[in-house]
Formats: C-alpha cells, sequence, structure tokens
C-alpha cells in the first residue's frame, strides 16, 4: 500500500508535467472519502529550483525522505542534462528499486530512471520525439514510442504532458480502486479510461469535428455493454462504412473499437464489484462479458488480479466513498 510520495526535481524541470504529481497524488481528498498520502517534493539542494520557464520554486526537503517513500515519482529534466545525470538522484532511484518501491517518471524523466540502471532489460516508453534517443542511449532498455504509458513490475514510465496523468490515474486506480479513481479524474475533469497501450498521436492533431461526430456512438455503447457490438452494427450508427468507422475509431480514441469497449467493461466490472453484492455470473452479463469464466479470464489479462480478489481489496473502501447522487 503506498502512503508516502516523494517527487523529486531537478534544475530545469517542467512545471506542467511536475503540476501533474502534485495534482494526483498532493491534495487532500479526505472530504470526497478518499485516503491521501504523505506526499513531499525534494530536490538534492533543498532552496531555490530553477524550471524551464524562468521561474523558481522553493523546496524545503532533500532526498531523506524520498529514501524511504512507498512511491518515487521523477520529473522531466533538461536534454543537456541527460548525459550528466546527478549521482544523488540515481542513487536514490536505484535503492527504490531495490527495496521494491513504486518508480514513476512522466515525459522524459524516464531518461533519470534509464540513467540509473533501473529500466535496463525493461519496456519502457518515453515522449515520441524522445524515443529515438533514448533507444540510441540505451539500448538494453525496450523502448516502446507508440503508447501512452507502460507499467514493468513496479515501474511506470510514460509519454509527453497528459499522458503522465493516464499513467498517475492507472496507479491510483491499483491503488484505491476504479470507484476512487473515477471520482478524482471527475474532478480534475478527464477522462478515466485511457489505456497504457493507446497511440499517443503523433501523427497530426485531431480535428475537433473527428471527435464530436463519434461521441453519441460512444455513449451508446457505454450503454449498451451488455449487447454483442460488431464493428458493423457500431458503423451503422455513426453512418459509416465498417472500414472508416475502424480508420476513425483508432484515429479518434487510440484503439480499436474491440478494444475500447473491452476497456469499458472492465471498468465497469470493477465498479459493481466495488460498489454492489452482485455474484460473477451477473457482473459478468451486466458487462457485456457473458460469464463468470470470461470475466476471469479479462480481469488476470488486464489487471492481474481475479475478480473476488479484486472485491475483497476494494470493496469497502468504495461502499465508505459518499454518494454523488
Amino acid at each position: 500500500m503506498i502512503r508516502t510520495v516523494a517527487t523529486i526535481v531537478q534544475p530545469g524541470f517542467a512545471p506542467f508535467e511536475f503540476g501533474l504529481a502534485c495534482e494526483a497524488f498532493g491534495l487532500d481528498r479526505s472530504n470526497d472519502g478518499i485516503r491521501g498520502f504523505d506526499f513531499r517534493i525534494v530536490a538534492a539542494e533543498p532552496g531555490l529550483v530553477p524550471s524551464n520557464l524562468g521561474f523558481s520554486i522553493t523546496v524545503d526537503e532533500d532526498l531523506t525522505f524520498a529514501e524511504s517513500a512507498d512511491l518515487v515519482v521523477v520529473t522531466p529534466v533538461p536534454r543537456a542534462k541527460w548525459d550528466e545525470p546527478d549521482e544523488r538522484v540515481s542513487g536514490v532511484i536505484r535503492r527504490a528499486a531495490a527495496r521494491g518501491a513504486w518508480l514513476l517518471s512522466v515525459c522524459s524523466g524516464s531518461f533519470v530512471l534509464a540513467a540509473a540502471g533501473v529500466l535496463d532489460g525493461r519496456r519502457a516508453t518515453t515522449h515520441w520525439m524522445y524515443a529515438d534517443a533514448m533507444a540510441r542511449m540505451y539500448p538494453q532498455i525496450a523502448v516502446d514510442p507508440d503508447v501512452l504509458y507502460v507499467q514493468d513490475g513496479r515501474i511506470i514510465t510514460s509519454a509527453g504532458t497528459a499522458a503522465g496523468l493516464d499513467a498517475c490515474l492507472h496507479l491510483l486506480r491499483q491503488e484505491l480502486g476504479a470507484e476512487a479513481t473515477n471520482r478524482i479524474a471527475r474532478r480534475m475533469v478527464v477522462p478515466p479510461q485511457r489505456d497504457g497501450g493507446q497511440a499517443q498521436f503523433i501523427d497530426k492533431p485531431l480535428p475537433v469535428a473527428a471527435s464530436h461526430s463519434l461521441a453519441p456512438v460512444t455513449d451508446w455503447m457505454l450503454e449498451n455493454l451488455r449487447a454483442d457490438l460488431s464493428v458493423e452494427q457500431l458503423a451503422a450508427r455513426a453512418h459509416m462504412s465498417p472500414r472508416t468507422f475502424a480508420r476513425r475509431f483508432k484515429a479518434d480514441l487510440g484503439a480499436t473499437p474491440a478494444a475500447w469497449l473491452a476497456r469499458q467493461r472492465i471498468i465497469h466490472a470493477q465498479r459493481l464489484l466495488e460498489r454492489t453484492d452482485l455474484g460473477l455470473d451477473r457482473i459478468a452479463w451486466e458487462s457485456g462479458f457473458g460469464s463468470a469464466a470470461v470475466l476471469r479470464q479479462n480481469f488476470a489479462r488486464v489487471l492481474g488480479i481475479t475478480p473476488t480478489a479484486y472485491r475483497a481489496r476494494f470493496r469497502s473502501v468504495a461502499a465508505d466513498l459518499p454518494s454523488t447522487g
């Protein structure tokens, strides 16, 4: 269980990515019935730490707290520092990995983890602009440039900007459950369901019209999770050919219709396990999996846990959350 979180900042840090860690792990959400974390910002040299945008923040604590934190978050560093890592920070990261703590990097913060050697032999990601550089500098790392985030064991690396928030929500979902994490995402006004396997959308910005055009279809999909939804059926609702619909859906949402639907079914099953006493067969039917066996298979594949174990871990937490109705 994560109780303590240390976010390491270094000179030239990126304020937006730093802010993501503060938003995800640093806010007091006790009024929403969501437990918080002992969250602290640390630096190798306490005092004024300059950002990459011309202003500085005052950091009061050195790296001592990070030596025992359950989660260590690493924010981006300037490209000029990739070849000159701070050994004090690298040492903290290596020791955190050795003692089984969680490590999470945002954007080019993955280079800090790579320099510490904790990504060797692992799969990882970073911002697509820097993926080739990481692959060249660290050939022992399996760099995947086409995803939002990667979890390999207790190490999570993420792509640029908002993908870091997706990675934080991914970890929060494992720690707090789907219901609490969805509540956090709603307060942030961000979608809680983006998977790490979705694309980074590196080709070109999406036209606004494309995003709006599929909203009625995805809303209808969410209302009909129990149905056997084919691409042909969905394309007809969108008034497109199946090929055009599949291509537009992947470009707009970063996943195939089948993959996106499967993820929504998992999320719905998570919430039912947390907030109801329904049996597995009924939850499987409500979620569109058909049978408890298929539900178990999907839970094991996506979450690495059985539905029964998931319920045992998160049922009481969700039951204690205040109503939003």
